[in-house]
């Protein structure tokens, strides 16, 4: 099937055509730019939400729940949850897709695990790409879980819309959850199980903690249950009313712009990298300068330069910006 015709098919609603081009695209499969690019013109609609959060807070129950109200409203979802990489294949690891399996069989929803295959931040290399698929295969609704590793989980502001920070009774005071650097990035929070202990008194410490630090206004602040349903139409109202007032005052587009930014340079790394590692010429030019950086002749930062003038302007003019040699 060539792209315009997998295009045509995902267009069209066929989850099959939608499911293999998600697998090009994680795959880096040579046709998933070309498809990309034919998807491309209808991307953009779609609200993104992202959910991150320590381990064993409910993400994955309070986005089974977020979903299944969503569709009680008429929309369509797609759910992107990232999982770990198993050491042996390389493939997700918990697989999202079987604790979602309540809602997976609705035709309104799209389910993906995605592995993150060594990729920092709680997301993997191709979240991005998989989200853009989805909205242009016309989801109303994108929701990307993170891994659950705590601190450095805050790509995920890269990705969505808005940004939903879960943390549950049992996640500590509210003190260490905002030296975690989640807090920071929260657009909405969620305190989930809140049906034990402890549910109030950590909204009071957070709400607490917020008014010490002069830095921003705390976020809209909810309680849930997603095991039972409790707070889930709340949360969700607080979800689409952080995203309309962004639409309203101007901040959403800015927001995309500024995330459309930090993925194109992104890229520009990527394939400067690549093309460092892959090209024969290039490879063995970097192992003579890694030598002359051994022998003191040239500094690593000369060599850096010297390897980026070779790769954009061609290798008779990747000549270094100061004196090959140092003084002893």
């Amino acid at each position: 099937m060539d792209t315009m015709r997998l295009s045509d098919s995902i267009l069209s609603g066929d989850r099959r055509a939608l499911s293999r081009a998600i697998t090009f695209v994680e795959n880096g499969d040579p046709e998933a730019r070309a498809l990309l690019e034919e998807l491309y013109p209808r991307v953009g609609r779609a609200r993104r939400i992202g959910f991150t959060g320590p381990p064993g807070v409910g993400k994955s129950t309070l986005v089974c729940e977020l979903a299944r109200f969503w569709r009680t409203q008429g929309k369509t979802v797609g759910i992107v949850a990232v999982d770990p990489s198993s050491p042996f294949t390389g493939g997700a690891l918990l697989g999202d897709r079987i604790r979602m399996a309540s809602i997976g069989t609705d035709p309104g929803v799209f389910i993906r695990s995605m592995a993150t295959r060594g990729a920092l931040g709680g997301l993997a290399r191709a979240t991005y790409e998989v989200c853009d698929v989805l909205d242009a295969a016309g989801k109303d609704v994108v929701l990307v879980e993170t891994v659950g590793v705590g601190q450095s989980e805050i790509e995920i502001v890269r990705v969505a819309d808005t940004t939903v920070v879960i943390l549950s009774p049992e996640s500590g005071d509210g003190v260490q959850a905002m030296k975690s650097g989640l807090m920071e990035i929260a657009d909405v929070l969620v305190i989930n199980k809140a049906d034990r202990p402890g549910a109030d008194a950590l909204e009071s410490q957070i709400r607490a903690t917020f008014e010490l630090s002069s830095s921003r206004k705390p976020p809209a602040i909810f309680q849930t249950a997603a095991a039972t349903g409790k707070g889930i139409s709340e949360a969700a109202a607080g979800i689409e009313t952080h995203t309309a007032t962004m639409e309203r005052d101007g901040t959403l587009r800015a927001h995309r712009a500024e995330r459309l930014r930090f993925r194109i340079t992104r890229l520009v790394e990527e394939a400067l990298a690549r093309r460092l590692a892959h090209d024969p010429a290039t490879a063995a030019w970097l192992d003579r300068r890694v030598e002359d950086v051994l022998a003191g002749r040239v500094t690593p930062a000369d060599a850096a330069e010297e390897a980026l003038d070779r790769l954009t302007s061609g290798p008779d003019r990747g000549v270094p910006r100061r004196p090959a040699r140092l003084a002893k």
